[in-house]
């Protein structure tokens, strides 16, 4: 989920290298079906028709109460797509005893958070609190069901957010067109599944303050939504608080309206539709049919499907497109269904070089694959195996189970299928998917869509991906509308309960003879555990002129060992349902596992054979690097990306950590096997490592397994190398990358923060906090909340060994780039000039010290924190005293913090947008910047100029 709200799910390609495979030499054992614990629930109906669910759990300090509702995008009115989408943000707002803003300050002010989405179907609200403030919440959620204030000034302020939203999802990625109009718009000939669920500004632009008002009122009601509440309570007191605040609502008198058009089946052939967008790097496309609906005895079969042609590297489309053929950089299918009939589709972009003509040839023969042979045995053990390892990770928190019904409820009809859906998929047979596949993946039934750079349009085409929409005139609103009460006047919030203590992991250690370093900490009763091998080398250990060095080595430690092909080890591990990946930082590298525990030991014999005998082929070292050169031709149509990549060179000039983490088209050229097997040797050694077991584990079993695995990996005698420093502190910059056509501009105020062992760092963590970290700080109260500039604003403070580093960020409008780099500046040097109040830092720490229990809870989160506290070499005690330190951190200990380590004044800006839309207002924002143009960016050079 996005850190702010919005649509429920965006499709990101990746631009990480998707290692390849070589020979199968051998085919693991079908493994036994594993269990996956049911959600137990509750639920009831209220005579307003209200449905209430609800699943216990006494292990949490916390709760989730989530509101459902049977509105999506399907049921935007003609003319105004994206409204259920729009009219989400403005929930957020007033209702008639509640001030704007109020759930941000009744969630994040007390450690928890809040967010929504919008679906096809369905348009949700969550929240995650303290158990103690749960009556809080189901009063405020009763409130903006039944009182909802929706005025001119809300209304226009969070049009403009979404704006901001559209132009960074759609008009700001180069792939968000294709994913969010094309292929929606291309697939479906009338049902309103066609339309963009976000929408347009022109259909945006077009809706009043009447149509917000009487879409609420039409879908907002009491038999329209399903309230699901997970986590620890009393249930008889639950009950009784649902009944006092909703039970009350009343439904309005008019019908419902109910989408019932149906889309008509495909005749007449295969058909082709062709999209073009500016700053496309590579070719995509899909090719798409109508699928069944998500309730549909069907849906089963065609979920293992999908999972058989995409699921994780052993699939059918990354062996043939990605691996075998080289001709897709990432090769993609979903079964995607909804609560009327959805579709299927399989997709790829494609690589440098290869054609859509060659991509279409390619995933039509492997769906006739499946079309004309069942799947053998293993590889449908696999896919199952995989699907109900997922279904187990989604269950790991209370706000994932809650989720899972919810998706059950609006998209199937009915809770139980949350539960049901799993025994359904474990009973598919290759059969079924083979049926499947000729039922409707036929070739007479598909629409294949092509999407392109606009220089590929051919002359005289004129289509365009987003028509005009249709002028419809609003009617004027005769409903009953609200207004928040004078402050004397409003109904006050209940008392907070009874807080509940949480129960924090005690982790055990211990040091192996090589000197491995091995954490275990029991967390979950569930089925998961979360293996992490961390190593201190990084970027920033990267030989001069080949940055991207630990990376590369990080992505190709999963491609082939000395005893496993790459296929071999994606085979073995996907058919475990185990996720296994690699990744580096700047000063770190890890290996994480998570498996369900019955299959750990055989899961962590592959790890360590991918952690200590790689062999770094050539073969795969050349695809690697391909793919991540794709990769990086993709990130340069992504101003975010750009300004990112920006940041190092600029605030790290003259030091180890002065060039993208990732490499550079150049670096990536230069890196050679050697270059991979010299660091593998100099830093992957155990005396360097950390082991960190966590989840349904014992501390004894988990030793015993890091003995089996690690034992007799033997350490060098060489001594390890000094660990990098950061260097002088380079002047300050202003840069502009010019990059024409830019949907949207992306800003970076960045400079050197503090090293983890600074003494100030629980000063600095909450001083980031107040300024950027979280909806309700500063950065995005002043940008998109007051101002509707962007979809949101965020600051980043990354204390390291070697060198630390600040940054605030956000993405805006062209044209207003320049207004939000002084906007960001101002709340850096306003945090610096005064203290904090005590009741904005008191909400601030609530954050810092709710995000981190939530960590805790989860296996990979409480291995994340247990490595990161070993790798800095704090105590690992430092868990049970984080709240402590975190509250005792004083509001003039962030005013100093603030004014010495955010001063604007020796900061540096990066803009990367279309210059020529706020060239004539860069003001004093953007004086004596630096100017290039995209085409002359050099990110190896320390001018970032390439030479003339």
């Amino acid at each position: 989920m996005s850190p702010f709200r919005g649509l429920a799910l965006a499709l990101f390609l990746s631009t990480a290298a998707l290692a390849p495979a070589t020979i199968v030499l051998a085919k693991p054992a079908a493994p036994a079906a594993a269990t996956v614990p049911p959600i137990k629930f509750k639920d009831r109906v209220l005579p307003n028709g209200l449905h209430v669910y609800y699943s216990l759990d006494r292990t949490t300090p916390n709760v989730t109460v989530q509101v459902w509702y049977g509105v999506g995008s399907k049921d935007d009115p003609e003319g105004r797509s994206g409204f259920a989408h729009l009219f989400e943000h403005l929930m957020f707002k007033a209702t008639k005893d509640l001030p704007a803003e109020s759930f941000d300050r009744m969630t994040e002010d007390v450690g928890g958070f809040n967010n929504a989405f919008t679906a096809d179907d369905t348009t949700a609200y969550y929240e995650v609190v303290p158990s103690n403030n749960l009556e809080r919440l189901l009063w405020a959620e009763s409130q903006r069901l039944g009182s909802l204030v929706v005025d001119e000034a809300d209304f226009k302020s969070e049009r403009a957010v979404v704006e901001e939203e559209l132009r960074q999802r759609v008009l700001g990625d180069p792939y968000g067109r294709f994913f969010r109009l094309l292929i929606p718009s291309a697939s479906f000939q009338v049902h309103p599944y066609r339309r963009s669920g976000i929408g347009s500004i022109d259909e945006l632009e077009a809706a009043t303050l009447d149509d917000v008002r009487a879409f609420h009122e039409t879908y907002y009601r009491p038999s329209n939504a399903a309230l699901i509440i997970v986590g620890n309570f009393d249930e008889a007191q639950l009950n009784a608080w649902v009944d006092k605040y909703f039970a009350p609502l009343k439904n309005p008198a008019t019908p419902m309206p109910a989408v019932t058009v149906k889309e008509p089946p495909r005749t007449g052939g295969p058909r082709t539709v062709n999209g073009y967008a500016p700053n496309v790097p590579l070719p995509a496309l899909a090719i798409t049919w109508l699928g069944p609906a998500a309730n549909d005895p069907d849906a089963p079969a065609l979920t293992v499907l999908d999972s058989i042609l995409s699921g994780g590297k052993s699939s059918r489309l990354y062996n043939s497109l990605v691996y075998d053929q080289q001709i897709a950089a990432e090769a993609f299918s979903s079964s995607d269904t909804r609560a009327q009939p959805g579709l299927f589709y399989v997709g790829a972009v494609m690589a440098s070089g290869h054609t859509l003509d060659e991509g279409e040839k390619a995933l039509r023969a492997e769906v006739a694959k499946l079309r004309a042979k069942p799947v053998d045995a293993a590889e449908l053990a696999k896919a199952k195996t995989g699907l109900v390892a997922d279904a187990v990770r989604q269950r790991e928190t209370i706000d994932g189970r809650a989720f899972v019904l919810g998706d059950a409820i609006r998209t199937e009809g009915s809770a139980d299928r949350a539960n049901s859906d799993i025994a359904a998929l474990q009973a598919v047979t290759a059969a079924d998917v083979q049926r499947v596949a000729a039922k409707y993946l036929a070739d007479d039934r598909l629409v294949v869509v092509r999407y392109q750079d606009e220089s590929q349009r051919p002359a005289g085409d004129t289509s365009v991906l987003s028509p005009p929409p249709p002028k419809v005139e609003s009617k004027p609103f005769t409903g009953q509308t609200f207004s928040l009460a004078p402050e004397g006047e409003r109904q006050a919030p209940p008392a907070l309960g009874k807080a509940v203590s949480p129960s924090l992991p005690t982790p055990s250690e211990k040091v192996l003879a090589n000197g491995l370093r091995v954490i275990v900490a029991r967390s979950s009763d569930l089925p998961l555990v979360t293996v992490d091998l961390t190593v201190k080398v990084g970027a920033a250990s990267d030989a001069q002129g080949l940055a991207g060095t630990a990376n590369v080595l990080a992505d190709l430690l999963t491609e082939g060992t000395k005893t496993r092909s790459a296929t071999q080890i994606a085979l073995q591990t996907e058919a475990l349902g185990a996720n296994l990946g690699a990744g580096a930082g700047w000063e770190s590298s890890s290996v994480t596992l998570n498996v369900m525990p019955d299959k750990l030991a055989p899961a962590m014999d592959i790890m360590a054979d991918v952690v200590r005998n790689p062999v770094f082929d050539q073969e795969e070292l050349d695809r690697v690097r391909d793919q991540d050169l794709d990769g990086l031709a993709v990130a340069y149509k992504r101003p975010g990306s750009i300004a990112g990549f920006v940041v190092a060179p600029v605030i790290y000039s003259g030091s180890p950590y002065g060039h993208p983490a990732g490499g550079t088209a150049a670096s990536l050229k230069q890196i050679g096997r050697a270059d991979l097997i010299a660091q593998h040797g100099l830093y992957w050694r155990p005396d360097n490592a950390i082991l960190v077991i966590t989840g349904d584990i014992t501390p004894e079993q988990g030793f015993a397994l890091a003995e089996k695995a690690f034992g007799n990996w033997k350490a060098p005698a060489s001594p390890l190398p000094a660990a990098p420093k950061g260097g002088a502190v380079p002047a300050p910059r202003t840069v502009i990358v010019d990059m024409p056509n830019a949907g949207q501009a992306s800003v970076v105020v960045a400079k050197r923060g503090i090293l983890r062992s600074d003494p100030r760092y629980y000063e600095g963590i909450v001083a980031n906090t107040v300024l950027g970290g979280g909806y309700s700080a500063r950065l995005n109260l002043e940008i998109r909340v007051k101002r509707g500039l962007a979809y949101g604003a965020n600051s980043s403070l990354s204390p390291r060994r070697g060198v630390g580093g600040f940054s605030a960020s956000t993405s805006t409008k062209n044209p207003t780039a320049p207004e939000v780099v002084t906007l960001i500046k101002g709340e850096m040097t306003r945090l610096g000039g005064a203290p904090p109040t005590a009741d904005e830092l008191a909400a601030r720490k609530s954050v810092l010290i709710g995000g981190y229990g939530r960590d805790l809870a989860t296996t990979d989160g409480l291995a994340n924190i247990l490595g990161d506290l070993a790798i800095y070499g704090i105590d690992l005690k430092e868990i049970q005293v984080y709240t402590a330190k975190v509250d005792a951190v004083t509001p003039a200990q962030v005013q100093a913090f603030a004014a010495d380590v955010f001063n604007p004044a020796n900061a540096s800006v990066i803009v990367v947008g279309d210059l020529k839309l706020f060239k004539d207002t860069m003001g004093p924002a953007l004086d004596g910047a630096d100017v290039i143009p995209l085409g002359e960016l050099d990110l190896d050079s320390p001018t970032l100029r390439k030479p003339k």
